[in-house]
């Protein structure tokens, strides 16, 4: 029997960690937040420690408690700076890391976004990701006067109407991720010729209008941007939930997120994402299922359990998440994370509770456990995030054979 692959490890970055009181631990650097140096700081510590990628949360509203409306609260983080721009500015000062900036599809245009991430992809010399993400929040749909969204509460989640609203949410999505993708591919790799002695700079031929016609869009290409140094930077999607978000991971994802909590859930997410990459035709398309947890470590479990009962008093209540919150010691975390990869997971995107404390406890404890059960790489073997992710470089759909 062949020995498994190597975990692959991401971490999901935003503002001083994911607990809503982690502004307050000491370390957290507040007053950085909208710094560029406390950015590039947090991404040289992931990379630091060997990880594939870091994401870039963000949203078109500031950050709320509630899970539908904004909250009003003065005692949390509000505000951040853009996910895309942070992740152009970060990337000439590290080498290898992958980073994934999150877009927001339901209220962006995919030709903006294709050539965004086109850039970064350049910039960083081929680690350029994209997480998409979808919002039926009200308020952020009222910052553009286009659509109107229903005013959902928590406990709406089940009835016909939310649930017809997140279908055709995520079914957007997936036009959006594959009008982005025909954008990438509207450039030839050589149709920029750049010689000097005859005068041609490119190579008209081998530009293509992309001529994409979906429900959500209309695209016609080609465009502005040369085609990224990986061909197709990667593209990610949360897929916590069962039905229409598993779906947009297996039709147009590279990777999916899930959030179980425990290793039967963890086994039914990859069985239903991989369900739906086979009915899109996907079925050998190399496509990762990334189990998502937020993390508290320490080196004894009671004071990482003491920690954030801590942060919940100053927040006022007990934090809870989407994903699994574990509470424990690097090797404990190991160990959860090597069982659940039994389950058919290829990696884990882990939030830090509080990034001050809890990055650090990632890079230089958890990794070194993996590293010595010969679980996870001493050394970046490719240039390229998807060189990292073992994901083949795509062949432009456009070009002739």
């Amino acid at each position: 029997m062949s020995a498994p692959s190597p975990l692959h490890l991401a971490v999901a970055l935003d503002g001083t960690g994911w607990h809503p009181a982690a502004w307050r631990e000491p370390g957290a650097r507040p007053h950085g937040l909208l710094t560029a140096v406390y950015w590039a700081d947090l991404v040289t510590e992931a990379e630091r420690g060997l990880l594939d990628f870091v994401t870039f949360e963000d949203a078109l509203g500031l950050q709320s408690s509630h899970p539908t409306a904004p909250d009003g609260r003065t005692d949390q983080v509000r505000g951040r700076l853009d996910a895309v721009l942070i992740a152009a500015r970060v990337a000439p000062l590290t080498r290898h890391i992958g980073l994934m900036p999150t877009v927001v599809a339901t209220h962006t245009e995919p030709f903006h976004t294709s050539k965004a991430i086109a850039t970064l992809d350049y910039v960083s010399a081929g680690r350029a990701g994209l997480r998409v993400q979808v919002t039926a929040r009200q308020n952020e749909a009222a910052h553009f006067g286009r659509r109107t969204v229903p005013l959902f509460g928590a406990e709406d989640q089940d009835i016909p109407a939310d649930a017809v609203l997140n279908s055709a949410l995520f079914e957007e999505a997936a036009d959006y991720v594959e009008a982005v993708r025909r954008l990438w591919d509207s450039w030839e790799d050589d149709a920029e010729i750049r010689d000097v002695a005859t005068g041609r700079f490119i190579d008209r031929d081998k530009l293509h209008y992309v001529d994409f016609e979906g429900r959500y869009f209309s695209v016609k290409g080609p465009s502005i941007t040369p085609r990224p140094p990986q061909g197709q930077p990667v593209v990610s999607a949360l897929a916590q939930h069962q039905g229409v978000p598993r779906r947009l991971a297996g039709q147009s994802a590279d990777i999916g997120y899930v959030t179980p909590h425990d290793t039967d859930q963890a086994r039914a997410a990859v069985a239903e994402i991989r369900a739906a990459q086979a009915a899109a035709g996907r079925a050998e398309a190399p496509l990762h299922v990334f189990g998502d947890l937020v993390v508290f470590l320490d080196d004894e479990p009671k004071r990482a359990k003491d920690r954030k009962a801590r942060l919940d008093d100053l927040a006022g209540y007990a934090y809870t998440s989407d994903a699994e919150v574990f509470t424990g010691t690097p090797g404990q975390l190991a160990d959860l994370l090597l069982e659940r990869r039994r389950a058919g997971l290829s990696g884990f995107r882990l939030r830090p509770g509080a990034i001050g404390h809890d990055l650090e406890r990632i890079t230089r404890g958890l990794v070194p456990e993996l590293q010595r059960r010969g679980a996870f790489r001493r050394a970046y073997a490719a240039d390229t995030l998807r060189g990292l992710l073992g994901l083949p470089r795509p062949v432009n759909r456009y070009a002739a054979v």
